[in-house]
């Protein structure tokens, strides 16, 4: 097996505090810089997986710094550098308490919620006579409240959302057409890959200037769901899965291993065999989102090689 990083104990030049996320764990540090480390811990269901996936966290770090590249033209974002493959740093921002969740299609939790007859999510109404992975004639909105360490994330309507003050009206009115300017963009780049952007989230904070920014990651595969467009209207009209690049296959294993993050479920063993084939899905989701051949980081010393470019990163 390689070694993976899942978790990280750094004493930064200028620390002032760390989260431990999910996947990330996140160091503020002195002039306003936030550090984030992407870990390779992988979540599903809003459970971390006992075992790391080999670089992971470099791949989603990867893939979230092109694409905050390719859409800063539309929105500020908070990425000021990635000195390691591992590592973004940016600017400081109080996060707001939501995901803007945007689904071009009726895929993922959104067909879970159909299929069981709902047909009203997050306070957005669903056409009747859909199925799976049918194209929704307009991108919904669905947000969900961010959820503590170790809780669910919740599906919440927009209603709900001013009605309890978690984000204003103002900012609520930024947020939404952000997060359909991002969404518009994202399925641009991924049709230019040949892949569909079939659902994503986007977070966002704002910085001590009051500038509502992007936060997080955005487009990677533990973000969004893709399926090749390639077949796409011709598995449909089958009623055959699509095929996809996210990682809804892990979510797929979990629920064929009777494990969907349920009390009283227990998180199924993950063999190495099997931990390997999902670090290889990840290495085909970024060649494919990308068009770049993967480069694996040198692993043999983790802590070490992040650390060593920090320091280089903060004395420049």
């Amino acid at each position: 097996m390689n070694k993976t990083i899942t978790n990280s104990q750094f004493n930064f030049p200028g620390q002032k505090s760390v989260y431990h996320g999910k996947v990330r764990e996140v160091y503020t540090l002195e002039n306003d810089l936030l550090l984030m480390i992407a870990t390779d811990r992988l979540s599903a269901f809003d459970v971390v997986m006992p075992k790391g996936i080999p670089y992971k966290g470099q791949i989603l770090n990867q893939i979230a710094t092109q694409m905050m590249r390719a859409t800063e033209d539309l929105v500020p974002n908070w990425l000021l550098a990635t000195p390691d493959p591992n590592v973004a740093i940016g600017k400081a921002c109080e996060p707001f308490k939501v995901e803007m969740v945007i689904r071009g299609y009726l895929s993922g939790h959104a067909a879970r919620e159909y299929n069981l007859g709902k047909r009203i999510l997050c306070g957005v109404e669903m056409p009747e006579g859909m199925v799976e992975n049918d194209q929704f004639s307009t991108p919904i909105i669905t947000p969900a409240t961010k959820a503590e360490a170790g809780d669910h994330d919740e599906d919440i309507s927009k209603e709900n959302i001013l009605k309890r003050g978690i984000v204003t009206k103002e900012d609520y009115v930024v947020l939404e057409d952000y997060t359909r300017k991002l969404f518009k963009r994202g399925t641009e780049l991924a049709a230019k890959r040949g892949l569909i952007l079939v659902d994503t989230k986007y977070e966002f904070g704002k910085t001590k200037e009051g500038e509502i920014v992007l936060i997080d990651e955005i487009h990677t595969p533990d973000s969004s769901r893709y399926f090749y467009a390639k077949g796409y209207q011709e598995r449909q009209l089958n009623r055959e899965p699509q095929k996809q690049l996210s990682k809804e296959f892990v979510r797929q294993w979990l629920i064929k291993n009777g494990f969907q993050g349920l009390e009283g479920q227990s998180v199924p063993k993950m063999s190495d065999e099997y931990i390997n084939v999902v670090s290889e899905r990840y290495i085909e989701l970024f060649e494919n989102i990308t068009g770049e051949k993967f480069i694996r980081a040198d692993v043999r010393n983790i802590d070490d090689r992040i650390l060593k470019n920090v320091l280089a990163y903060l004395k420049s």
